[in-house]
């Protein structure tokens, strides 16, 4: 019998729904009051009951022991040596993760570069003075013109005092997609002037933009997130080495 993706999504909300209506064992509050957000509940051996919560945007398992007086955090692995942790933790955490922060990125203001039609997107947080975006914006090259990457540029100023108004520059642009082309293509010998006075709306979005990256716990330009082959969200910090480069763009 084969299970709609709804009712799946439906069983998961049920799920989490009685997780937050239990009473939740006095270690596992102890770990929340420390700052982890425990996501769901699930299966255990060995008289454990394993809990998935979410620490710092990472995943983290949680096994009470059978007196319910003590937690272990880990992976919990079997006779044959496989994680018995991996799976739940996907499933209620970062499966619930991704889906949240890509959301919240194609709600941002970006940049597109590339086709519209293009079969995988790929977003980036990016300064217009950041050497390292340029970088990528080059080594991105070969898929962007072959129409199978989207890159979508997420606007912020990080690394100079001009590189708000210089993003406000390209954003105000009648055409952002062919200004941003321009910029990177020129590299250094870019002739983007920054801004004088960044319009009240434009500044809005940039303020949206920053603590965007600062709530994704980013500092650096560029910060580039894709879905990897499996879907899962995959993220990658500056330009990245040949191999790295691949296995994000797929085939050119």
């Amino acid at each position: 019998m084969r299970i709609s993706t709804l009712a799946v999504a439906s069983l998961l909300t049920f799920q989490t729904a009685l997780l937050q209506a239990e009473e939740l064992p006095a270690p596992i509050k102890a770990l929340e009051a420390k700052g982890a957000t425990v996501k769901g509940s699930f299966d255990a051996p060995g008289g454990l009951k394993g809990y998935a919560a979410e620490y710092q945007k990472q995943a983290m398992a949680l096994y009470l022991t059978a007196d319910g007086k003590h937690v272990l955090a880990g992976n919990l692995f079997d006779e044959k040596g496989e994680d018995l942790s991996e799976a739940p933790l996907q499933k209620l955490v970062y499966e619930p993760m991704t889906k949240e922060m890509w959301n919240q990125m194609e709600n941002s203001t970006w940049i597109a570069d590339g086709a519209k039609t293009a079969p995988k997107v790929i977003y980036l947080f990016s300064d217009a003075n950041c050497p390292y975006c340029n970088i990528f914006w080059e080594q991105a090259r070969p898929w962007v013109k072959s129409g199978k990457v989207q890159l979508r540029h997420i606007m912020v100023g990080v690394i100079r005092e001009d590189s708000a108004a210089k993003a406000a520059t390209l954003l105000a642009d009648a055409n952002p997609e062919l200004a941003l082309q321009k910029h990177e293509q020129a590299g250094k010998s870019s002739t983007l002037k920054a801004m004088d006075t960044i319009p009240k709306d434009i500044q809005a979005k940039l303020d949206a933009n920053m603590k965007l990256m600062d709530d994704m716990g980013l500092s650096a330009t560029p910060s580039i997130f894709y879905k990897d082959a499996n879907g899962h969200l995959q993220q990658q910090q500056g330009a990245p080495r040949p191999d790295v480069l691949a296995k994000m763009m797929g085939p050119k």
